[in-house]
């Protein structure tokens, strides 16, 4: 068998005609959605902070000869100037690489103390008027430089950036990512980000093959996968899987994290060293995945470069705000 199935490995082949084996479970159903240019999988490269990261993956990219389709920074678009948008912008261009920046601030950077509490929300929800504003504000002031893909990590954010972008406020180019940190973990979860105007989503990457095929199942959505996971979103390490990743979830973004390195959010100058050697050791570990994926046998093939395209979602209605502030008239005149 050559049809990238677990039961079509040659180990396990040989594993069970030497009676170390027995029968296999059912195996999670094959996707068969793509792309819509093509090609059942992308590489994208997380955390890459500021421009002199993204020189230096860009380069180590094309040293170690991997694919890179989108390029995806954490800090978040307050902590870059203008300029250093604008070089970011300008490195992903040249090399047909789609730039995602992220839309903050978050709960983890003010001052309420519920993300820190055993049932506290989470860190990364945008707290009150003034954080959802800022988020809104940042994605606007990185539009109009050139940017058209932002990771969110709030549910209002991403309606909100949804319908600036269903207005025109917003380019329709603009694709808006759900961040692993608001990441769904159920298929119904993850058809209503998809509704909010998610284009793709980064679900948890503590699920089995299995649950990814639910997600697949539920939502034509694209779904961006760790295969190596940072420490503090659980440091998993799931190269063996790859091959299966890509079979059950595409169309799929598959993402190299690091384990065992330092949080760097949010990256400066003071933590170059560690910024820049990470950002090469992601490449690297991205290249050991796409080797691990090119020795399994009927895995169906990655998306052409340069492509970003999306598959069409359907999407929530937007209230109607006439009738509503008609019934508000009216209730103000009694």
């Amino acid at each position: 068998m050559a049809d990238g199935t677990v039961a079509g490995s040659p180990a396990v082949r040989t594993l069970m005609e030497n009676g170390l084996l027995g029968a296999l479970p059912p195996e999670p159903p094959a996707s068969s959605l793509a792309f819509p240019g093509g090609g059942s999988w992308r590489v994208e490269l997380p955390s890459v902070e500021g421009p002199a990261a993204t020189e230096v993956a860009l380069k180590e990219a094309e040293s170690l000869g991997v694919p890179v389709h989108r390029i995806s920074q954490g800090s978040g678009v307050t902590m870059l100037s203008d300029r250093e948008i604008v070089d970011m912008v300008q490195l992903c261009r040249e090399r047909s690489v789609e730039l995602c920046l992220f839309a903050r601030p978050g709960a983890n950077w003010d001052v309420g103390a519920s993300r820190l509490s055993p049932a506290g929300s989470p860190g990364t929800r945008a707290r009150g008027t003034s954080q959802l504003r800022a988020a809104v504000e940042e994605i606007m002031r990185a539009s109009a430089l050139g940017v058209a893909s932002f990771l969110v990590a709030d549910e209002g954010v991403l309606w909100a950036a949804h319908r600036l972008r269903a207005t025109g406020r917003l380019p329709a180019r603009t694709q808006l990512k759900v961040s692993v940190m608001a990441a769904p973990a159920n298929p119904v979860s993850f058809t209503v980000q998809a509704g909010l105007g998610a284009d793709t989503i980064n679900v948890s990457s503590d699920l089995s093959l299995a649950q990814l095929a639910e997600m697949r199942g539920a939502s034509d959505a694209t779904i961006d996968f760790y295969v190596e996971t940072p420490d503090n979103l659980g440091g998993f390490v799931r190269y063996g899987e790859i091959g299966d990743i890509v079979r059950v979830a595409a169309p799929v973004y598959l993402k190299f994290g690091l384990r065992n390195a330092p949080d760097i959010y949010p990256a400066g100058a003071q933590l170059d060293q560690v910024t820049l050697a990470s950002t090469r050791e992601r490449v690297r570990r991205a290249r050991l995945g796409l080797d691990q994926l090119a020795r399994r046998r009927g895995i169906p093939p990655m998306a052409p470069l340069g492509e970003r395209d999306q598959p069409a979602l359907p999407r929530f209605a937007a209230p109607d705000t006439s009738t509503a502030q008609t019934t508000d008239r009216a209730g103000s005149d009694r």
